[in-house]
């Protein structure tokens, strides 16, 4: 791995760096929304995943979104061993 390009583990994510996943582009003919909240889910830990939803959220982006197969993020969580915490998030920001 280039030095510019190590990966920082446990590092505090700012807020702008969560904030630069709604910038994401899925495919053609893919849910922009699912897209983005697909990527956090894979790519941050639970706390920043639970961070980044209201900023989510603010964007107008929905937390219903569906992939190709008709599925919202939180049925495929659910199949998950570790989903736990950010199926959590998911459920605490429909809450709110």
């Amino acid at each position: 791995m280039k030095k510019d390009k190590q990966k920082v583990i446990g590092e505090e994510l700012s807020d702008e760096r969560l904030k630069s996943l709604l910038t994401l582009q899925p495919a053609a003919g893919s849910s922009r929304d699912y897209h983005i909240l697909l990527r956090a889910y894979r790519y941050l830990r639970a706390n920043d995943f639970a961070r980044f939803i209201p900023f989510y959220l603010e964007a107008g982006l929905s937390l219903n979104a569906r992939d190709s197969e008709g599925k919202t993020l939180t049925e495929t969580i659910t199949q998950h061993h570790h989903g736990e915490p950010y199926l959590k998030a998911l459920t605490d920001a429909v809450r709110h």
